[in-house]
């Protein structure tokens, strides 16, 4: 446990986690419409499957890029914290 009583970990904030669950479901969603958008304007007739594969591939890369982001984010924030906290207990490098 630290000074102020809680016990030390490396997780992030519920807020922080709450935010790239969002952002990583907000990419997925506009990785779905590009997806989308993209088979769409090449397409004739009958393309349900197409459209279908469309969807999936561009929500699946899309969540998949911003989830990669979004732990590089966490960690960084991570690192910080502890980076501020060595500061201030005095044991930083001069």
């Amino acid at each position: 446990m630290d000074e102020t009583g809680r016990p030390l970990s490396a997780l992030p904030s519920v807020g922080v986690r709450i935010g790239a669950f969002i952002a990583i479901c907000l990419s997925g969603l506009a990785g779905a419409l590009i997806g989308y958008s993209l088979i769409s304007l090449q397409c004739e007739g009958d393309c349900s499957v197409p459209l279908g594969l469309g969807i999936l591939v561009g929500a699946v890369i899309a969540a998949g890029g911003m989830a990669i982001v979004a732990v590089l984010v966490m960690r960084a924030i991570g690192e910080w914290r502890e980076i501020e906290d060595r500061t201030d207990a005095g044991h930083a490098p001069r």
